[in-house]
């Protein structure tokens, strides 16, 4: 073992893959959209030609997960059907459909002295990617980091490894046939857990890491890599609904921020309700949620309202629960509910609903959240619902690239200034 804890058959492993990687996305700087579209579309025929063999090397993973005591949720997030695969294929062909991002002229100026300066889109470089359960994650992230140029890393949980490597081979088929450099996709081979650290301390070859699972495998991630990484912890999402609010929306918008799809970032773990709106609008709406199963935990004030509700405490006002659970609290005012949502939320999705146009307003200057909801469902945070066609991860992070993560933010920058003889006196 080397002083990392890594063994030098990982490590030289990891750092081969990184090597090669650098040398593809240096070729992928010169695709032109064309060929970087005619790639994703031979990639999306492959696994469609190929789906037979992913869906046995899926059924043998999804055997062992059972034998091995995941859980029904877990091994379903792991399954590979007929529909899944045909929304796989159906990915590849709509990124390739989307605009390339590389190339776009973010500004341009022309100084006195006749300089021209132009701040033009360019691909980050390496991507290397860490993921959980979903197999058609290593298609989805692969087509991305290929529509925006880059080269791609990826490294799935070892509950999915079997169906990573089948769905990986036939991108890389399918990719080659269509010119393709050879190492623009490559996945991690093995299951040691080694091989992760050597990915996110590989600085030199890899540009910046991207987590996408629990918040324990995202918190190791962060604390150990030495290459930048774009994440979000939690999805401690809120809604508050204002004194003003349409009681009927309401109602409607914060039954689907919670039930929709309760275990997923973007779902409503506190529900804030104005001491200004009418008590019975809390009574019906608790009737709504417990009629969906979901349990209520409310502070004092809100269980002198519905008396049904379990205590809420200290910790539930910083838990992202995943499951049909709210809790509920009432607040004196917009101040008050902005206030609570600055300290306890995870800066994910936080939602308004008011009529009020000042307090939305306010709602939007003041929440400290990558994306803020006037009058909706927190549920659209996805790069897809945002009109970005797929996205890669969700970023709470400030610098670089905040919410989604889709083509646009799979891209950097850089100054190319043209003069005509021009010399600095």
């Amino acid at each position: 073992m080397t002083d990392t804890g890594i063994s030098e058959s990982i490590k030289n492993q990891v750092l081969e893959l990184g090597r090669n990687a650098r040398k593809a996305s240096r070729a992928l700087m010169g695709w032109t959209a064309d060929e970087k579209n005619r790639a994703l579309n031979a990639m999306a025929d492959a696994l469609e030609h190929n789906t037979p063999q992913i869906q046995k090397a899926n059924s043998a993973d999804v055997t062992e997960a059972r034998e091995n005591g995941l859980t029904d949720a877990m091994v379903d997030r792991l399954v590979l059907n007929d529909d899944r695969m045909a929304a796989m294929i159906r990915g590849l062909r709509d990124i390739a459909e989307l605009p390339d991002p590389v190339g776009r002229v973010l500004k341009s100026w022309e100084k006195e002295n006749g300089l021209l300066l132009k701040k033009i889109a360019v691909p980050i470089g390496v991507i290397g990617m860490i993921y959980e359960s979903r197999p058609n994650v290593t298609a989805d992230a692969a087509a991305l980091c290929l529509k925006a140029s880059n080269a791609i890393i990826l490294r799935g949980g070892s509950e999915a490894l079997r169906s990573n490597q089948a769905i990986a081979e036939a991108l890389q088929k399918g990719g080659r046939g269509a010119g393709l450099p050879e190492h623009a996709i490559q996945l991690v081979p093995v299951r040691d857990r080694e091989a992760v650290h050597a990915l996110i301390t590989m600085d030199k070859y890899v540009d910046v890491i991207i987590p996408r699972g629990g918040e324990g495998l995202i918190r190791a991630v962060a604390e150990n890599a030495t290459v930048p990484v774009l994440k979000h912890y939690e999805g401690i999402c809120h809604v508050y609904v204002d004194g003003t609010a349409d009681p009927v929306k309401a109602w409607s918008i914060v039954e689907n921020a919670k039930c929709q799809r309760p275990g997923v970032c973007n779902a409503a773990e506190t529900l804030l309700v104005d001491s200004g709106l009418d008590a019975d609008w809390l009574v019906k709406m608790a009737d709504i949620l417990e009629a969906r199963g979901v349990e209520l935990r409310g502070d004092d004030r809100a269980r002198n309202i519905v008396d049904s509700m379990k205590p809420a405490t200290e910790k539930d006002w910083r838990t992202e629960y995943l499951d049909l659970i709210l809790s509920v609290r009432v607040v004196d005012g917009i101040e008050q509910a902005v206030e609570h949502i600055n300290t306890y939320g995870s800066g994910h999705s936080d939602a308004i609903v008011t009529d009020d146009p000042e307090k939305q307003d306010y709602f939007g200057r003041m929440v400290d959240s990558a994306a803020v909801y006037i009058n909706t469902s927190t549920r659209f945070t996805d790069g897809a619902e945002f009109g970005m066609g797929a996205e890669i991860g969700i970023s709470t992070d400030r610098l670089h690239a905040r919410g989604p993560v889709a083509l646009e933010e799979l891209t950097t920058y850089k100054y190319v200034v043209t003069g005509d003889g021009q010399i600095k006196e």
